[in-house]
């Protein structure tokens, strides 16, 4: 994915996207995943979790081959609608196929710094990816345009090779205990979605903490996520253009080496807090807040680079306590669909901030809509308090 992610901004631009019509794209993405995110999340518990992984694999070679094929704005809301559906196949499968086999294998050790690993095996990856996303436009940029290509097609094209890779590893290495995969287990796959969707919404609300803990969350990516989707659009102006998107690159890169740094201090930062997992979570919002302010504050590449890579670091520092807590709610059968509510709600909280801080940024500017979306991790902090006060409270009863 980092391959892309790098450059799918300056990628709409060079398209001749606008960006109300970048937005538009977005929206796209993100309604499209939360329209499908909660049916195959219990799909993947009623099937198989790698089969609807490998759906998803396919899913997202269409969108790369959508959007390898066009500058026309509806064939791109298209290749962004598979994105999303492939995000909706995709979360929430993988990853309790990972939980319930360390379980399995290590029924009493601590997941969380196991988590934190695949975590930062995640962020490795996507920061390799940036990379080369960000350098291969600038290298072979020349010879994709006199072919008749965009620069950033090469980009592109090179995802999709990978893309290939995945989806071949993945049929070779993540074994699965077979489930029943007759015609008519996927119809009862698809049947019991209603009844999945009600289980899953009916214990988010009879377990207050995981309510709390969503509504959190959804705050959280409210202010975060027109941070991480804007910001190659206000840095690149700081830049000269013949380097920009290597450095544009660069930076991705360096912001998925931070999320994976903090993630690895993730346990650390959970031990000064005696394990309190909603305490440092609390704690991580608070600093975020403040960080997000002074990285609307830099004017220079430098000064800019440097409070990212501190921003970085944070969100990756929040990741794990949020997901050990997400755990510790939930059994095995409900796992995939949590994760996958999980991800509904934080996507709806993703679309939202994006709508209102790109909003404020046409009408102001950029910094003055971070530093006022701001005040929706510090509603995200207060929520995280009155979870970690009744985290205690269970725990004493």
């Amino acid at each position: 994915m980092g391959l892309t992610v790098a450059v799918v901004a300056l990628a709409l631009t060079d398209r001749g996207m606008d960006l109300f019509q970048i937005s538009l794209l977005f929206g796209v993405y993100s309604l499209t995943t939360m329209t499908m995110e909660l049916p195959f999340g219990g799909l993947a518990d009623s099937i198989g979790r790698k089969p609807v992984f490998l759906t998803a694999v396919v899913a997202s070679l269409m969108s790369l081959a959508f959007f390898l094929s066009t500058s026309n704005f509806y064939v791109l809301a298209l290749s962004f609608a598979f994105i999303g559906f492939g995000r909706a196949l995709r979360s929430g499968t993988l990853d309790a196929w990972f939980v319930e086999t360390f379980k399995a294998t290590a029924p009493n050790v601590d997941i969380q710094p196991a988590l934190a690993k695949a975590q930062w095996a995640n962020a490795i990856g996507l920061a390799i990816g940036a990379v080369l996303g960000g350098l291969l436009p600038d290298v072979f940029g020349a010879l994709a345009e006199s072919s008749g290509f965009s620069i950033y097609d090469v980009s592109y094209a090179a995802s999709f090779g990978v893309m290939l890779g995945v989806f071949v590893f993945t049929m070779l290495a993540i074994v699965e205990e077979p489930r029943s995969k007759s015609p008519g287990a996927l119809k009862q796959g698809f049947a019991n979605v209603p009844l999945v969707i009600k289980d899953a919404g009916l214990l988010a609300l009879k377990h207050p903490a995981l309510s709390i803990l969503l509504a959190a969350l959804a705050f959280f990516l409210m202010a975060t996520n027109p941070v991480e989707v804007i910001w190659p659009t206000h840095a690149k102006p700081m830049l000269d253009e013949s380097y920009a998107n290597s450095v544009i690159g660069i930076v991705t890169a360096t912001y998925f080496f931070s999320i994976a740094f903090g993630a690895t201090l993730s346990p650390h930062v959970s031990r000064l807090f005696n394990r309190r997992h909603a305490m440092s979570l609390a704690a991580t919002f608070i600093c975020l807040a403040g960080i997000q302010i002074a990285l609307a504050l830099q004017g220079n590449i430098v000064g800019f680079v440097m409070v990212f890579i501190l921003y970085s670091v944070f969100l990756g520092i929040s990741e794990t306590p949020a997901s050990s807590i997400l755990h510790r709610c939930v059994d095995d059968q409900q796992r995939s669909t949590m994760l996958s509510l999980r991800s509904l709600i934080q996507q709806l909280g993703a679309a939202l901030g994006l709508v209102l801080v790109g909003a404020v940024a046409e009408v102001y500017s950029t910094p003055i809509a971070w530093m006022i979306s701001a005040a929706f991790l510090f509603m995200a902090a207060i929520l995280t308090l009155v979870l970690a006060n009744r985290l205690a409270t269970e725990a004493d009863h």
